[in-house]
């Protein structure tokens, strides 16, 4: 007892404080490795299509082929990047991204040369006037023709909006829709991509570890939530000073209401209560990229349904990230969870599927895991979150990224025992 005791003692602020300047981290980015290996899965995709360059204008493949974090909008803003199949990337872009462009330069992070961005403007000007955003359509044409575009095939991840309207105006080019080819760029993650993940990864396996110090009776749940959040900035301002850390969630379901997935739409003012089991989500993005790292926690001795139901959970956990091998079919890693859970005569409570892709962003593709029969090649990357939810009762949920391979590696490590997730 004196030993878990101190296992669950709450960190002071200076506690934290000392444990961040007693440790050193490394800071995992992308470099020019990456960008040659994005760029060669495009130029494979190019010869393979038959098409002479790709166009993006959703920001994730802005940024995948860019490497610049996208600060609009693009229903508001629109954007685009251009890969040639022979030639350097040039893009259309919002004036609002000047200076943000030019500081990602300066770190060296973008994938853009600052002289191939056309900007237009979204005020009038009278002096150094720069098209509007009514004439983003014509300067989207007019950057394709003086590239020598006019004439070419091109893929495109969007058959309407500017892009389309740019296309009437080069009448001798054909846009290709091909946004179904273009995802699967993004299945296999590069090396410098799952160091990426793992270190985000750790960092949400320790932000797991502060909830676990931290819940109680009677805490506020957002108040929680937010507490955890701020712990997750501070020590990621050790590990990755000057780097892009964001928190997407830290969010948590408290007792009944975590029977719903995505939550009872009532959570402002919601506190714990003794016997409560909890669902959390902690969720980083790390220069670009996600993980997700969900636990199931009770707040005192779980009742005998409860531990049931836990076990089950955690038993289709497992399955989920042992059936991601190269070779087997992505629904496999479904197929694995929902046998461990009907088995249990746990079916009825299914309410999602066990994962999705992951990556720049948190659903990221394939997200047909339960139908996709394709084989699942090295180093993808996805959640395995299979969960059973028992209205009044609760959810019952884990969560890991998996990297697949002859053996998967598990990115999120936080101890799934029953008897880690009991806090007393």
């Amino acid at each position: 007892m004196p030993q878990q005791a101190s296992r669950l003692r709450r960190l002071t602020f200076t506690d934290i404080t000392q444990h961040i300047a007693d440790k050193d981290f490394a800071m995992p980015t992308l470099s020019h490795a990456t960008r040659q290996y994005r760029r060669g899965l495009m130029n494979d995709l190019m010869d393979r299509a038959r098409v002479d360059a790709l166009v993006f204008t959703a920001a994730d493949f802005f940024q995948w082929a860019t490497n610049f974090h996208v600060d609009v909008q693009t229903w508001e803003r629109p954007i685009a990047i251009c890969v040639p199949r022979n030639g350097e990337p040039f893009a259309v872009m919002n004036e609002l991204s000047t200076h943000h462009l030019m500081m990602a330069r300066e770190r060296g992070h973008l994938w853009l040369d600052l002289d191939r961005v056309t900007l237009y403007a979204e005020h009038p000007r009278v002096t150094q006037r720069q098209p509007l955003l009514a004439e983003v359509p014509a300067l989207m044409a007019d950057t394709l023709r003086a590239a020598g575009l006019a004439t070419s095939r091109i893929g495109v991840d969007a058959a309407g909006g500017p892009l389309a309207r740019a296309g009437t105006l080069l009448p001798d080019a054909k846009l290709v829709p091909m946004l179904a080819e273009m995802r699967a760029l993004r299945w296999v993650k590069h090396d410098e991509e799952i160091a990426i993940m793992r270190a985000a990864a750790e960092l949400a396996d320790w932000v797991q570890d502060r909830y676990r110090e931290n819940i109680r009776p009677g805490r506020l749940v957002q108040e929680l939530d937010y507490a955890m959040a701020a712990l997750m900035v501070t020590e990621g301002a050790k590990r990755f000073p000057g780097e892009n850390l964001e928190v997407m969630r830290c969010w948590t379901l408290s007792g009944p209401a975590s029977a719903s997935p995505h939550g009872d739409g009532a959570s402002c003012g919601a506190r714990i209560s003794a016997g409560d089991g909890m669902v959390n989500i902690v969720i980083p993005r790390l220069n670009g990229l996600v993980i997700e790292n969900e636990r199931t926690w009770f707040c005192g001795k779980p009742s005998s349904d409860q531990a049931r139901y836990y076990e089950v959970a955690r038993a289709a956990n497992e399955a989920a990230v042992n059936a991601a091998v190269t070779g087997k079919p992505v629904s496999g890693i479904d197929a694995a969870a929902q046998a461990v859970i009907e088995k249990a005569g746990c079916g009825e409570y299914i309410r999602h599927r066990t994962g999705h892709g992951m990556g720049i962003i948190g659903h990221e593709y394939p997200d047909d895991m339960a139908f996709n029969h394709r084989p699942l090649l090295a180093n993808e990357v996805y959640s395995a979150e299979p969960g059973i939810y028992v209205y009044g009762l609760g959810g019952f949920r884990l969560d890991d990224s998996v990297v697949t391979g002859d053996t998967p590696e598990m990115l999120t490590r936080t101890p799934r025992t029953l008897a880690h997730a009991t806090i007393d």
